[in-house]
């Protein structure tokens, strides 16, 4: 797969943030032990993986702006590139030891997505995606998940926790979705989630109250692959909305009806 000199830039950074999660990831196991446990270390990796990735793009391209989960949004000269950096998607999972994690980065023009990255160190999987150039893992062409019926499928979505979310409204939401299903996965990161749906791991997956650099690279990833997403009024201001329901066209247009029933 020909990849373009900026989408060579971001996967060139990504890969560089996640060797150095990986080395930290390793930490993670001897602290979890100690008493004050791992969570100084695990926020100091992730802004460790935010700068190298902040550092890659600024030198690449110094006009584009950012929007990044650490240091918030700066910026740029340029006026109509941004991108959207998450450099540790699924925080939580890091901290416990879970390897399910991603560093995740999209690049925006003009208010579209046009590129995507998000590698999975843990399991040297890197999913690739440019506007009109289709969707990749490790250089294999992705394609979502054929299934059509809904007993056939599995879905995978977002819960809240302490002091996050609509509590309620995820358990009705759930109610409405689990009986009509093969299951419901919750891997706790949205970025992975969204690559696992474009790779057909995932038929769909739905979440609310997401933040652009969560969703900005999967979003174009499903598309690529063949895949819709919008937001839970079906239109196609996720990024705005921070709500995303993704799948094939058939699992999308399913999770929308049932997610109506909620609202």
């Amino acid at each position: 797969m020909a990849r373009t000199a900026l989408l060579n830039v971001m996967v060139q950074a990504a890969m560089k943030a996640g060797r150095g999660l990986v080395r930290d990831f390793g930490e993670v196991e001897n602290l979890q032990v100690s008493r004050k446990g791992p969570g100084d270390f695990v926020s100091a990796a992730d802004r460790r993986a935010e700068e190298i990735i902040r550092s890659e793009l600024t030198k690449a391209r110094p006009a584009f702006g950012l929007v990044m989960e650490e240091s918030g949004e700066v910026e740029g000269t340029d006026g109509q590139h941004r991108w959207h950096v998450d450099p540790l998607d699924g925080t939580t999972n890091f901290l416990h030891g879970i390897p399910i994690f991603a560093t995740s980065i999209a690049l925006e023009r003009q208010g579209q997505i046009v590129a995507g990255v998000i590698y999975n160190p843990v399991m040297d999987e890197l999913y690739t995606a440019e506007r009109g150039r289709g969707a990749f893992l490790n250089d294999r062409r992705l394609r979502v998940a054929g299934r059509m019926e809904l007993p056939d499928m599995v879905f995978a979505t977002g819960l809240p926790f302490i002091g996050k979310g609509d509590h309620g409204r995820t358990l009705k939401e759930l109610r409405y979705i689990m009986p009509e299903v093969a299951g419901i996965r919750r891997c706790g990161a949205a970025a992975l989630d969204l690559a696992w749906t474009a790779s057909g791991r995932f038929d769909g997956y739905w979440e609310r109250n997401l933040n652009s650099w969560d969703i900005a690279a999967g979003i174009l990833m499903v598309k690529e692959a063949g895949g819709y997403v919008s937001d839970l009024s079906g239109k196609d201001k996720m990024l705005d909305t921070g709500d995303v329901v993704a799948g094939n066209e058939y699992a999308q247009k399913h999770l929308l009806r049932l997610l109506k029933n909620v609202d």
